[in-house]
């Protein structure tokens, strides 16, 4: 079980170009798909734990399943799984940038990567609004989490409240509707 664990994490590691957010089809995929550690419920609630706790959402969700699954060996065997990819590939590329900086085909490189970031960070973003809406498949619809998400969309863009901010507010509004039972 450690070593599945690590392995996993270590894929997520060393595949997850562009952060937390473009790792997260990769952990859905691990954790859901491949090794059935979480449903896609449980998932959904990783996802949450992972960014309200301080420190990156894959190292997050890494030590997260590991407890999960196998208690303090297994979240330090995610973890580190999950963190050993980016200590070789970063000590790598820091070594890279010295000797190609400004190079053609380093900068093709670079700009090659951002679509595909932006297209895994999307693809994570659509999930996670899908199984918002749609907490138990497609024949339910959850109304408050439509409303919730538009609110929480026009408040980030329209207004200089940051994300703290307007998680407060979505919190605090749907703690007073469930106080008064409309939720």
């Amino acid at each position: 079980m450690l070593a599945e664990l690590f392995f996993a994490f270590f894929q997520v590691g060393l595949f997850a170009i562009g952060g937390g957010y473009a790792a997260l089809p990769l952990i859905r995929e691990q954790t859901v798909t491949v090794h059935h550690w979480l449903s896609t419920s449980q998932f959904t609630d990783l996802v949450t734990i992972s960014q309200m706790t301080p420190g990156p959402i894959a190292i997050n969700s890494a030590t997260f399943v590991g407890m999960q699954t196998a208690g303090i060996p297994g979240a330090i065997a995610a973890t580190l799984g999950c963190i050993f990819p980016s200590v070789i590939i970063v000590s790598l590329l820091a070594l890279l940038w010295k000797k190609l900086r400004g190079s053609i085909w380093w900068d093709t490189t670079l700009k090659t990567l951002r679509p595909v970031v932006t297209g895994l960070i999307a693809a994570a973003g659509l999930q996670l609004l899908l199984t918002a809406l749609f907490p138990k498949g497609l024949s339910s619809f959850d109304s408050w989490a439509l409303i919730l998400f538009l609110l929480s969309f026009v408040l980030l863009r329209k207004t200089r409240l940051g994300a703290v901010k307007v998680m407060v507010i979505a919190g605090g509004l749907m703690l007073g509707l469930g106080l008064l039972h409309i939720v």
